[in-house]
Protein backbone atom coordinates (compact mmCIF):
# COMPACT_ATOMS: atom_id res chain seq x y z
CA UNK A 1 0.00 0.00 0.00
CA UNK A 2 1.28 3.55 -0.77
CA UNK A 3 1.21 6.40 1.79
CA UNK A 4 0.28 9.95 1.00
CA UNK A 5 -0.50 12.95 2.99
CA UNK A 6 -3.49 13.22 1.07
CA UNK A 7 -5.80 11.34 -1.73
CA UNK A 8 -7.51 14.21 -3.76
CA UNK A 9 -10.69 12.68 -5.36
CA UNK A 10 -11.62 14.20 -9.18
CA UNK A 11 -8.79 16.02 -11.05
CA UNK A 12 -11.08 18.76 -12.46
CA UNK A 13 -10.42 22.48 -11.42
CA UNK A 14 -11.20 22.42 -7.52
CA UNK A 15 -8.76 18.97 -7.76
CA UNK A 16 -5.98 20.28 -9.36
CA UNK A 17 -6.13 23.29 -7.60
CA UNK A 18 -5.97 21.59 -4.11
CA UNK A 19 -3.29 19.36 -5.30
CA UNK A 20 -1.00 21.67 -6.78
CA UNK A 21 -1.41 23.90 -3.78
CA UNK A 22 -0.64 21.10 -1.20
CA UNK A 23 1.59 19.51 -3.06
CA UNK A 24 4.16 22.64 -3.28
CA UNK A 25 3.58 22.94 0.09
CA UNK A 26 5.86 20.09 0.70
CA UNK A 27 2.52 17.16 1.39
CA UNK A 28 2.86 14.17 -0.86
CA UNK A 29 -0.36 13.80 -3.21
CA UNK A 30 -2.20 11.89 -5.28
CA UNK A 31 -4.64 13.09 -7.37
CA UNK A 32 -7.48 10.04 -8.28
CA UNK A 33 -10.07 10.69 -11.29
CA UNK A 34 -11.78 8.10 -13.43
CA UNK A 35 -11.68 10.09 -16.67
CA UNK A 36 -8.52 9.17 -18.89
CA UNK A 37 -7.72 13.21 -19.42
CA UNK A 38 -7.94 16.41 -16.45
CA UNK A 39 -9.69 18.91 -16.81
CA UNK A 40 -12.48 18.01 -19.00
CA UNK A 41 -14.97 20.69 -17.88
CA UNK A 42 -12.21 22.82 -18.16
CA UNK A 43 -11.23 22.06 -22.07
CA UNK A 44 -14.93 22.26 -23.36
CA UNK A 45 -15.89 25.67 -21.58
CA UNK A 46 -16.11 29.23 -23.37
CA UNK A 47 -16.62 27.55 -26.50
CA UNK A 48 -12.95 26.02 -26.10
CA UNK A 49 -11.26 28.89 -24.85
CA UNK A 50 -11.87 28.57 -21.14
CA UNK A 51 -14.05 31.61 -19.53
CA UNK A 52 -11.45 31.09 -16.48
CA UNK A 53 -12.93 33.49 -13.98
CA UNK A 54 -14.37 36.69 -13.65
CA UNK A 55 -13.23 39.79 -12.46
CA UNK A 56 -16.91 40.92 -10.70
CA UNK A 57 -16.80 37.27 -9.09
CA UNK A 58 -18.05 38.30 -5.34
CA UNK A 59 -19.63 35.76 -3.08
CA UNK A 60 -22.69 37.86 -3.69
CA UNK A 61 -23.22 36.34 -7.02
CA UNK A 62 -23.25 32.58 -5.26
CA UNK A 63 -26.08 30.84 -4.68
CA UNK A 64 -26.45 28.58 -1.21
CA UNK A 65 -28.37 27.75 1.69
CA UNK A 66 -25.33 29.82 3.29
CA UNK A 67 -24.88 32.72 1.49
CA UNK A 68 -21.71 33.49 3.85
CA UNK A 69 -19.87 30.52 3.40
CA UNK A 70 -18.15 31.85 0.23
CA UNK A 71 -16.60 34.74 1.59
CA UNK A 72 -13.74 33.72 3.10
CA UNK A 73 -12.46 31.59 0.55
CA UNK A 74 -13.26 34.18 -2.14
CA UNK A 75 -11.53 36.67 -0.14
CA UNK A 76 -8.19 35.26 -0.03
CA UNK A 77 -7.90 33.70 -3.00
CA UNK A 78 -9.56 36.65 -5.59
CA UNK A 79 -9.74 36.35 -9.25
CA UNK A 80 -6.84 38.94 -9.46
CA UNK A 81 -4.17 35.67 -7.36
CA UNK A 82 -5.43 33.47 -10.67
CA UNK A 83 -4.97 36.29 -13.16
CA UNK A 84 -1.57 36.52 -11.67
CA UNK A 85 -0.97 32.51 -12.47
CA UNK A 86 -2.11 32.63 -16.11
CA UNK A 87 0.47 35.39 -16.38
CA UNK A 88 2.70 34.02 -14.63
CA UNK A 89 2.62 30.89 -17.19
CA UNK A 90 2.36 33.78 -20.61
CA UNK A 91 -1.17 32.92 -21.46
CA UNK A 92 -2.68 35.06 -23.41
CA UNK A 93 -6.38 36.14 -22.48
CA UNK A 94 -8.88 38.96 -22.94
CA UNK A 95 -11.77 40.37 -21.58
CA UNK A 96 -15.21 39.71 -23.52
CA UNK A 97 -18.12 41.12 -21.58
CA UNK A 98 -19.49 41.68 -18.21
CA UNK A 99 -16.34 41.15 -16.32
CA UNK A 100 -15.72 37.56 -18.47
CA UNK A 101 -12.11 36.44 -18.90
CA UNK A 102 -10.67 33.75 -21.74
CA UNK A 103 -8.31 32.49 -23.02
CA UNK A 104 -6.65 33.84 -26.29
CA UNK A 105 -5.92 30.53 -27.43
CA UNK A 106 -7.13 26.86 -26.15
CA UNK A 107 -8.73 26.06 -22.98
CA UNK A 108 -5.80 23.65 -23.09
CA UNK A 109 -3.63 26.04 -22.00
CA UNK A 110 -5.68 26.31 -18.09
CA UNK A 111 -5.04 22.54 -18.21
CA UNK A 112 -1.45 22.85 -18.94
CA UNK A 113 -1.25 25.67 -16.40
CA UNK A 114 -2.41 23.45 -13.64
CA UNK A 115 -0.96 20.86 -14.31
CA UNK A 116 2.45 22.10 -14.25
CA UNK A 117 1.62 23.20 -10.75
CA UNK A 118 0.80 20.08 -10.01
CA UNK A 119 4.02 18.56 -11.28
CA UNK A 120 6.11 22.12 -9.53
CA UNK A 121 4.64 20.18 -6.54
CA UNK A 122 5.44 16.58 -7.13
CA UNK A 123 1.50 15.48 -7.32
CA UNK A 124 1.34 11.88 -8.78
CA UNK A 125 -2.11 11.69 -11.15
CA UNK A 126 -4.05 8.24 -11.53
CA UNK A 127 -6.21 8.95 -14.61
CA UNK A 128 -8.57 6.00 -15.68
CA UNK A 129 -8.32 4.34 -12.34
CA UNK A 130 -12.31 3.35 -10.84
CA UNK A 131 -12.70 4.60 -8.03
CA UNK A 132 -13.36 1.11 -5.63
CA UNK A 133 -14.10 0.84 -1.99
CA UNK A 134 -13.12 4.27 0.21
CA UNK A 135 -12.29 3.05 4.50
CA UNK A 136 -11.54 5.17 7.07
CA UNK A 137 -10.02 3.79 10.65
CA UNK A 138 -7.20 5.24 12.96
CA UNK A 139 -7.25 8.32 11.65
CA UNK A 140 -6.43 7.56 7.96
CA UNK A 141 -8.04 6.82 4.92
CA UNK A 142 -7.62 3.61 2.81
CA UNK A 143 -8.87 4.31 -1.15
CA UNK A 144 -9.00 1.55 -3.86
CA UNK A 145 -8.63 2.58 -7.13
CA UNK A 146 -8.18 0.19 -10.45
CA UNK A 147 -5.72 -2.24 -8.80
CA UNK A 148 -3.80 -0.02 -6.34
CA UNK A 149 -4.50 1.05 -2.83
CA UNK A 150 -3.33 4.11 -0.79
CA UNK A 151 -3.74 5.77 2.12
CA UNK A 152 -3.66 8.78 3.84
CA UNK A 153 -4.87 11.03 6.78
CA UNK A 154 -6.71 13.83 4.45
CA UNK A 155 -8.98 12.81 1.68
CA UNK A 156 -10.77 15.28 -0.50
CA UNK A 157 -14.27 14.96 -2.61
CA UNK A 158 -13.78 17.24 -5.55
CA UNK A 159 -15.80 14.84 -8.19
CA UNK A 160 -17.82 17.72 -9.11
CA UNK A 161 -21.85 17.45 -9.72
CA UNK A 162 -24.10 15.08 -11.62
CA UNK A 163 -24.05 18.17 -14.40
CA UNK A 164 -22.53 17.20 -18.29
CA UNK A 165 -23.13 13.31 -17.75
CA UNK A 166 -21.17 12.65 -21.11
CA UNK A 167 -17.92 14.09 -19.59
CA UNK A 168 -18.21 10.69 -17.03
CA UNK A 169 -20.00 13.21 -14.60
CA UNK A 170 -21.96 11.54 -11.63
CA UNK A 171 -23.11 12.01 -8.45
CA UNK A 172 -20.56 10.39 -6.78
CA UNK A 173 -19.57 13.32 -4.29
CA UNK A 174 -22.84 12.69 -2.49
CA UNK A 175 -22.78 9.11 -1.77
CA UNK A 176 -19.70 9.58 -0.15
CA UNK A 177 -20.59 12.89 1.65
CA UNK A 178 -23.74 10.87 3.28
CA UNK A 179 -21.41 7.64 4.16
CA UNK A 180 -19.42 10.21 6.57
CA UNK A 181 -22.59 11.97 7.71
CA UNK A 182 -22.58 14.91 5.73
CA UNK A 183 -25.79 16.14 4.35
CA UNK A 184 -26.96 16.98 1.14
CA UNK A 185 -29.31 20.14 -0.31
CA UNK A 186 -30.96 18.58 -2.91
CA UNK A 187 -29.47 19.12 -5.98
CA UNK A 188 -30.79 20.40 -9.24
CA UNK A 189 -29.76 21.32 -13.22
CA UNK A 190 -28.44 25.03 -13.10
CA UNK A 191 -27.19 27.50 -15.97
CA UNK A 192 -29.66 25.47 -18.27
CA UNK A 193 -32.22 25.75 -21.22
CA UNK A 194 -35.71 25.99 -19.68
CA UNK A 195 -38.70 24.41 -21.80
CA UNK A 196 -42.06 25.52 -22.73
CA UNK A 197 -45.41 24.10 -23.02
CA UNK A 198 -48.74 24.69 -23.42
CA UNK A 199 -50.06 27.38 -25.34
CA UNK A 200 -46.36 28.67 -25.15
CA UNK A 201 -45.23 26.39 -27.56
CA UNK A 202 -45.80 28.89 -30.85
CA UNK A 203 -42.59 30.58 -29.05
CA UNK A 204 -40.38 27.47 -30.29
CA UNK A 205 -41.38 28.17 -33.81
CA UNK A 206 -38.83 31.55 -33.00
CA UNK A 207 -35.89 28.88 -32.80
CA UNK A 208 -32.74 30.56 -33.36
CA UNK A 209 -33.98 33.97 -32.60
CA UNK A 210 -31.64 35.87 -30.34
CA UNK A 211 -32.42 39.37 -28.57
CA UNK A 212 -31.43 41.13 -25.18
CA UNK A 213 -33.69 41.24 -22.88
CA UNK A 214 -34.21 41.41 -18.96
CA UNK A 215 -35.12 38.24 -17.73
CA UNK A 216 -36.37 37.93 -14.18
CA UNK A 217 -37.21 34.68 -11.76
CA UNK A 218 -37.98 35.76 -7.54
CA UNK A 219 -35.77 38.56 -7.05
CA UNK A 220 -33.03 37.48 -9.84
CA UNK A 221 -32.77 39.81 -12.77
CA UNK A 222 -30.47 39.82 -15.64
CA UNK A 223 -29.58 41.53 -18.80
CA UNK A 224 -28.10 39.41 -21.19
CA UNK A 225 -29.24 38.04 -24.73
CA UNK A 226 -32.68 35.09 -24.39
CA UNK A 227 -32.50 32.74 -27.44
CA UNK A 228 -36.10 30.75 -28.43
CA UNK A 229 -34.77 27.39 -29.01
CA UNK A 230 -36.78 24.31 -30.77
CA UNK A 231 -37.74 23.09 -26.90
CA UNK A 232 -38.24 26.82 -25.28
CA UNK A 233 -35.79 29.42 -23.94
CA UNK A 234 -31.81 29.41 -24.01
CA UNK A 235 -29.05 31.81 -24.11
CA UNK A 236 -27.39 33.56 -21.45
CA UNK A 237 -30.15 35.83 -19.88
CA UNK A 238 -32.35 32.57 -19.34
CA UNK A 239 -29.65 30.45 -17.89
CA UNK A 240 -28.88 32.96 -14.95
CA UNK A 241 -32.32 32.71 -14.03
CA UNK A 242 -33.06 29.23 -14.48
CA UNK A 243 -30.37 28.42 -11.49
CA UNK A 244 -33.31 30.52 -9.34
CA UNK A 245 -35.94 28.89 -10.77
CA UNK A 246 -38.15 26.17 -9.57
CA UNK A 247 -40.99 24.32 -10.96
CA UNK A 248 -44.04 25.78 -11.23
CA UNK A 249 -42.78 29.76 -11.37
CA UNK A 250 -42.94 32.01 -13.70
CA UNK A 251 -39.93 33.56 -16.12
CA UNK A 252 -40.63 37.29 -16.64
CA UNK A 253 -38.91 38.67 -19.63
CA UNK A 254 -38.87 42.51 -20.41
CA UNK A 255 -38.55 42.86 -24.66
CA UNK A 256 -38.36 46.40 -24.14
CA UNK A 257 -35.11 47.15 -22.15
CA UNK A 258 -33.82 50.36 -23.88
CA UNK A 259 -37.30 51.78 -24.98
CA UNK A 260 -38.38 54.75 -22.70
CA UNK A 261 -41.76 54.40 -20.55
CA UNK A 262 -44.64 55.46 -22.35
CA UNK A 263 -42.84 54.54 -25.21
CA UNK A 264 -46.03 52.82 -27.14
CA UNK A 265 -48.34 56.00 -26.43
CA UNK A 266 -45.28 58.57 -28.05
CA UNK A 267 -45.64 56.65 -30.96
CA UNK A 268 -48.81 56.90 -31.61
CA UNK A 269 -48.92 60.36 -30.95
CA UNK A 270 -45.94 60.66 -33.52
CA UNK A 271 -46.88 57.94 -36.25
CA UNK A 272 -50.44 56.99 -35.53
CA UNK A 273 -50.89 55.59 -38.78
CA UNK A 274 -48.21 52.75 -37.76
CA UNK A 275 -48.54 49.34 -36.17
CA UNK A 276 -47.75 47.44 -33.19
CA UNK A 277 -46.08 45.09 -35.56
CA UNK A 278 -43.83 47.80 -37.34
CA UNK A 279 -42.76 49.70 -34.09
CA UNK A 280 -41.56 46.33 -32.32
CA UNK A 281 -39.44 45.27 -36.02
CA UNK A 282 -37.75 48.67 -35.05
CA UNK A 283 -36.25 47.34 -32.18
CA UNK A 284 -36.28 43.45 -32.19
CA UNK A 285 -35.78 40.70 -34.80
CA UNK A 286 -38.77 40.61 -37.01
CA UNK A 287 -39.96 36.93 -36.39
CA UNK A 288 -40.03 37.96 -33.13
CA UNK A 289 -41.34 40.92 -33.23
CA UNK A 290 -44.47 39.37 -35.35
CA UNK A 291 -45.06 36.99 -32.71
CA UNK A 292 -45.18 39.56 -29.90
CA UNK A 293 -47.56 41.64 -31.91
CA UNK A 294 -49.62 38.77 -32.64
CA UNK A 295 -50.20 37.90 -29.51
CA UNK A 296 -50.55 41.03 -27.67
CA UNK A 297 -54.06 41.88 -28.77
CA UNK A 298 -53.37 45.17 -30.33
CA UNK A 299 -54.59 45.18 -34.33
CA UNK A 300 -54.57 47.51 -37.31
CA UNK A 301 -52.73 50.96 -36.89
CA UNK A 302 -51.83 52.49 -33.87
CA UNK A 303 -54.17 54.89 -33.42
CA UNK A 304 -57.15 52.82 -33.14
CA UNK A 305 -56.34 51.57 -30.02
CA UNK A 306 -56.95 53.48 -26.91
CA UNK A 307 -54.08 54.62 -24.72
CA UNK A 308 -54.71 52.54 -21.89
CA UNK A 309 -54.93 49.39 -24.44
CA UNK A 310 -51.55 50.68 -25.75
CA UNK A 311 -50.15 51.16 -21.98
CA UNK A 312 -51.31 47.65 -21.29
CA UNK A 313 -49.73 46.16 -24.22
CA UNK A 314 -46.11 47.92 -23.11
CA UNK A 315 -46.62 46.44 -19.74
CA UNK A 316 -47.03 43.25 -20.81
CA UNK A 317 -44.10 43.13 -23.31
CA UNK A 318 -41.69 44.71 -20.22
CA UNK A 319 -42.93 41.41 -18.11
CA UNK A 320 -43.61 38.90 -20.71
CA UNK A 321 -44.64 35.47 -18.48
CA UNK A 322 -43.34 32.97 -19.24
CA UNK A 323 -43.98 29.80 -17.03
CA UNK A 324 -41.79 26.37 -18.03
CA UNK A 325 -43.10 23.33 -17.98
CA UNK A 326 -39.39 22.03 -16.95
CA UNK A 327 -35.14 22.29 -18.24
CA UNK A 328 -33.24 20.07 -20.07
CA UNK A 329 -31.71 18.70 -17.11
CA UNK A 330 -28.17 17.86 -16.03
CA UNK A 331 -27.65 16.54 -19.42
CA UNK A 332 -27.15 20.14 -21.17
CA UNK A 333 -26.71 21.98 -17.17
CA UNK A 334 -23.05 23.57 -17.19
CA UNK A 335 -23.24 23.38 -13.24
CA UNK A 336 -25.19 21.77 -10.36
CA UNK A 337 -27.00 23.60 -7.62
CA UNK A 338 -26.89 22.48 -4.11
CA UNK A 339 -24.77 19.80 -2.99
CA UNK A 340 -22.86 18.92 0.08
CA UNK A 341 -24.60 21.05 2.52
CA UNK A 342 -22.44 24.16 4.04
CA UNK A 343 -23.35 23.42 7.37
CA UNK A 344 -21.41 20.09 7.67
CA UNK A 345 -18.07 21.95 6.42
CA UNK A 346 -15.07 24.81 7.77
CA UNK A 347 -15.63 27.38 5.50
CA UNK A 348 -12.13 28.73 5.91
CA UNK A 349 -10.68 25.40 4.95
CA UNK A 350 -13.71 23.18 3.41
CA UNK A 351 -12.90 20.52 5.56
CA UNK A 352 -15.69 18.48 7.24
CA UNK A 353 -16.31 19.81 10.82
CA UNK A 354 -16.90 16.31 12.63
CA UNK A 355 -15.01 14.29 10.33
CA UNK A 356 -10.89 14.83 10.55
CA UNK A 357 -8.95 14.93 7.81
CA UNK A 358 -12.30 15.32 5.65
CA UNK A 359 -12.87 18.06 3.07
CA UNK A 360 -15.24 18.83 -0.36
CA UNK A 361 -14.49 21.63 -2.77
CA UNK A 362 -15.45 22.64 -6.00
CA UNK A 363 -19.09 22.33 -7.79
CA UNK A 364 -19.59 18.97 -4.92
CA UNK A 365 -20.28 21.49 -2.72
CA UNK A 366 -23.43 23.86 -2.29
CA UNK A 367 -21.80 26.85 -3.57
CA UNK A 368 -22.72 27.98 -7.05
CA UNK A 369 -22.04 31.13 -9.03
CA UNK A 370 -23.43 33.04 -12.18
CA UNK A 371 -22.67 32.32 -15.73
CA UNK A 372 -19.34 33.49 -16.69
CA UNK A 373 -16.63 32.58 -15.22
CA UNK A 374 -17.67 32.44 -11.57
CA UNK A 375 -17.45 28.58 -10.87
CA UNK A 376 -14.07 28.37 -11.83
CA UNK A 377 -13.20 30.72 -9.55
CA UNK A 378 -15.43 29.29 -6.88
CA UNK A 379 -13.34 25.75 -7.77
CA UNK A 380 -9.68 28.07 -7.67
CA UNK A 381 -10.93 29.67 -4.59
CA UNK A 382 -12.30 26.74 -2.32
CA UNK A 383 -9.41 24.13 -3.99
CA UNK A 384 -6.59 26.78 -2.74
CA UNK A 385 -7.94 26.88 0.39
CA UNK A 386 -8.16 23.11 1.01
CA UNK A 387 -4.48 22.84 -0.53
CA UNK A 388 -2.86 25.61 1.98
CA UNK A 389 -4.73 24.05 4.85
CA UNK A 390 -3.95 20.58 4.05
CA UNK A 391 -0.05 22.27 3.82
CA UNK A 392 -0.40 23.67 7.31
CA UNK A 393 -1.53 20.30 8.60
CA UNK A 394 -4.92 21.50 9.41
CA UNK A 395 -6.76 18.48 9.05
CA UNK A 396 -10.10 19.51 11.53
Amino acid sequence: MNEYDAIILGAGGAGLMCAATAGQAGKRVLLIDHADEPGKKILISGGGRCNFTNVGAVPERYISANPHFAKSAMRRYQPADFIALVEKHGIAYHEKTLGQLFCDGSAKAIVALLLDECEAGGVELALGAAIGEIDHAAGRYTVRFGNRTASAPALVIATGGPSIPKLGATDFAYGLARRFGLSIIEPRPALVPLTLAGDQLLFRELAGVAAEVVARCGKATFREAALFTHRGLSGPAILQVSSYWRHGEAVGIDFLPDAPRGWLVEAKRARPRSSLRAQLAALLPERLADMLAERSGAWGDLHHASDNLLSDVERRLRDWQFKPNGSEGFAKAEVTVGGIATAGLSSQTMAAKAVPGLFAIGEAVDVTGWLGGYNFQWAWASGWAAGKAIGEGQLG
